[in-house]
């Protein structure tokens, strides 16, 4: 056969159709016998509407008559033997020839039982009949019992095929196209050379099933002596299938969550229930400062809002090429959503609808890190741990410029090692082993695999987490504004009229609505509501309580998401901390100050580690007071948690001390025995004397503290039982009168406020 197209001949034997000529159809059924005796070994099925891919009819002017081609599968695997060729039927026909697998055609436009590739299928009516196997022909081997790796797909197939030819120069295409013809005629039925890169490969994944279109692409290739774009092609199979394991272990540890924190709750599916987070391109923003009574200043440097990011663009391929990093730290207060916007990401890298360009995404917790605390191992032998089916990748996968590899390394807040920059070895090789603490810091250096992406969350550091000659970018994620408040608890609760119940009920607390700019706080509530409504039906009444939500914050943060990070510390000594930290809140409430300087810090006795770390009570932030001048500034992460923990400080050191911290006093400190309405009579005179209303939270959180459901929570920080039978009578009673007495009418407002913190009605 002649490598020429215009000089290809094809066969025309008399009394058979050309292969350009139209073929009958089942209306044509009702053809002579005569004319059906003469036809040839192989016959034409009826043809079903196609793509169009020559002129038709064909021109077959300049046509020669040569040898008939053998289909297609019959150059894979050798004939039936003579015997038992008159009983070969369809089933017996499929095991000597190269199954068609219509099914996964990339074209939209074909059928499945399309008949465009013109396949002959041999009628044979005895042993004389049978035509010997031309020369011209290319040994393909496929494996009938091989199973097809699910990640073999037509879009990648079509993909990897395009990829591999588009890599070749213009000859070498027509090289590659007059190979498939010389070895393929009977499965194009114009040359291909006049076939863009598209309608080639369609073809061709419309004649073959995945493997054969790979291995002719490849046999094809290697006989040109294209041994590196056969490489190639191998190269992206095998990371196709690495991906797609990969992705599979994924989807199963972050595509479903509970969104239950007492994991009660069924699981659902993460992309039924995220809701989008404020991400912005500035740090150092400082808390939430929004508040129901005062006008706070805003406590940080940033005075200008910075760029709105997402998950999606955090290390895209447009964020790569304009600033060149490829180390981001998103920091965050506690319950600010840094693990969700991890989730969202990884999903979204599953899906394809973000990162496309990452080849592989990693993500390493430091929570399941700690694991390997005390072993010696490389990086590689890490990801290999975690991840099994990293194992077929090769070393050169990790090296390679078009293999681009992610790590997101959730909460560094919890690693527990020392980030000595200065004296820790250099590690530059992911092969080398050493032990946890070296890998750390050498990926925070940025010096191991220097070729890949890295997302580091954290919540604001008191210590330097990462050097200063590491070149990366800080962004500052900052929770729910103020539509996606609504839209989780529309996510959250199935039942539309719930949904529209809690969102009102949060709506008529505005220290509630303003707080719900943590997803945390959002599930705390949506927790609680959705127990009552189990308990007591759909319609039960939702508390009126605020300190009640403020309190199992404080419990979650102290104990369930600081056993991470500081698990050895006892009741006594959170209570501890817990008083030093009330004190300087409530001194500061005083001063109206929210800031807290060095030397307000020095004074508490407590650790800074602790209060922003281990308690994530507290947040830092850096300030620039003067144009060369910078200082590290501490603040609580919301103004209201400063008024919560003062209340805390002033009950806690009653029932644990007998001490009324508004009775400056000596000497009836010394005595105790007095009752807590004296405690409660001196916050109220106070309160009502501030015009400002700096203690109008305080005074609600202060009553709120003392109901029973409130007590049964901070029973642990109490040195003795609390009971106080009463007090709801007694303390409606004391803010009965001072509404009575009107004697400062701007501060009844807050006076109602409280009453309904007891659950009293005001009228």
């Amino acid at each position: 056969m002649m490598d020429d197209p215009d000089e290809i001949a094809a066969p025309t034997p008399s009394g058979s159709s050309s292969i350009g000529e139209a073929v009958p159809g089942e209306g044509q059924a009702g053809s002579n016998e005569e004319e059906e005796d003469d036809e040839d070994l192989y016959y034409i099925p009826p043809r079903r509407p196609s793509l169009d891919l020559g002129p038709s009819p064909m021109d077959t002017s300049n046509w020669h008559y040569v040898d008939q081609a053998l289909a297609p599968a019959l150059s894979y695997s050798s004939m039936a033997s003579e015997e038992n060729t008159d009983e070969m039927d369809d089933d017996d026909r499929s095991s000597t020839r190269v199954q068609l697998d219509r099914t996964d055609s990339y074209s939209s436009c074909y059928t499945l039982d399309s008949d465009d590739c013109e396949r002959r299928i041999p009628k044979v009516k005895n042993k004389d009949d049978i035509v010997s196997e031309p020369s011209d022909t290319l040994e393909l081997i496929q494996n009938p019992n091989e199973v097809r790796h699910p990640s073999l797909t037509v879009g990648f197939t079509f993909k990897a095929i395009c990829n591999a030819l588009g890599k070749l120069s213009e000859g070498d295409v027509m090289a590659f196209k007059k190979m498939l013809w010389k070895y393929f005629p009977q499965s194009f039925n114009t040359p291909p050379q006049g076939m863009d890169m598209v309608d080639l490969v369609d073809r061709l994944l419309e004649c073959y099933n995945l493997e054969v279109s790979l291995q002719i692409t490849k046999k094809l290739l290697e006989e040109m002596g294209h041994n590196k774009m056969v490489d190639y092609i191998q190269t992206l199979c095998l990371r196709n299938e690495v991906r797609y394991d990969l992705s599979e272990t994924l989807k199963r540890k972050y595509g479903e969550v509970c969104e239950d924190l007492a994991m009660q709750g069924e699981k659902r599916p993460f992309d039924d229930v995220f809701t989008k987070l404020y991400i912005t391109s500035t740090c150092d923003n400082g808390p939430n400062i929004e508040h129901e009574v005062m006008t706070i200043e805003k406590l940080d440097s940033n005075r200008k809002p910075g760029k709105q990011l997402s998950t999606n663009n955090i290390l895209s391929a447009e964020r790569l090429e304009e600033s060149n990093v490829k180390f981001i730290l998103l920091t965050g207060v506690p319950g600010s959503g840094k693990s969700m916007a991890i989730r969202k990401l990884i999903l979204d890298w599953i899906e394809e609808r973000s990162h496309k360009h990452v080849s592989f995404l990693f993500p390493l917790p430091f929570r399941e890190l700690k694991q390997f605390e005390g072993l010696t191992f490389s990086l590689m032998e890490l990801i290999q741990k975690i991840y099994p089916e990293t194992k077929k990748l090769r070393e050169e996968d990790f090296r390679s410029d078009d293999c681009k590899l992610m790590f997101v390394f959730d909460g560094l807040d919890e690693y527990n090692g020392k980030l000595d920059f200065e004296n820790t070895e250099l590690l530059g090789d992911h092969t080398d082993p050493t032990n946890l603490n070296v890998i750390v810091v050498n990926l925070l250096r940025g010096r191991l695999l220097y070729r890949g992406l890295f997302l580091v969350t954290t919540r604001a550091q008191v210590k330097r987490c990462i050097p200063w000659d590491t070149h990366y970018d800080e962004i500052d994620l900052r929770g729910f504004c103020e539509p996606e408040k609504d839209e989780y608890f529309k996510k959250r609760f199935k039942d539309s009229a719930q949904a529209s119940r809690v969102i009102a009920y949060i709506n008529s607390f505005k220290t509630l609505r303003i707080m719900c700019h943590l997803p945390l706080f959002c599930t705390l509530i949506a927790d609680e509501c959705q127990s009552i409504f189990r308990e007591k039906g759909p319609q039960a009444e939702l508390p009126r309580s605020i300190t009640y939500m403020y309190t199992k914050l404080l419990l979650l943060l102290i104990r369930q998401h600081r056993k991470f990070r500081a698990p050895d510390s006892s009741p006594e000594i959170e209570r501890e901390f817990l008083v030093k930290l009330g004190k300087l809140a409530f001194s500061m409430l005083e001063q109206r100050q929210f800031k807290i300087t060095k030397s307000d810090w020095k004074d508490t006795g407590i650790c800074d580690e602790e209060a922003v770390i281990n308690s994530g009570l507290c947040t830092q932030y850096i300030t620039k007071p003067y144009v060369l001048f910078q200082e590290k500034v501490l603040s609580f992460i919301h103004p209201t948690v400063q008024e919560y923990l003062a209340a805390l400080y002033a009950f806690l050191s009653f029932t644990n001390q007998g001490k009324n911290i508004f009775d400056k006093s000596k000497v009836r400190g010394m005595f105790k025995g007095h009752k807590i309405m004296e405690l409660y009579k001196s916050a109220v005179e106070r309160s009502l004397l501030c015009d400002d209303g700096k203690l109008d939270i305080f005074l609600r959180f202060l009553f709120g503290m003392a109901l029973k459901t409130n007590v049964e929570l901070l029973q642990q920080f109490c040195t003795s039982p609390v009971k106080l039978p009463t007090f709801i009578e007694e303390a409606t009673a004391l803010i009965k009168k001072k509404l009575r007495e009107n004697q400062y009418p701007s501060r009844n407002d807050n006076l109602q406020r409280c009453l309904e913190e007891l659950g009293v009605s005001v009228s």
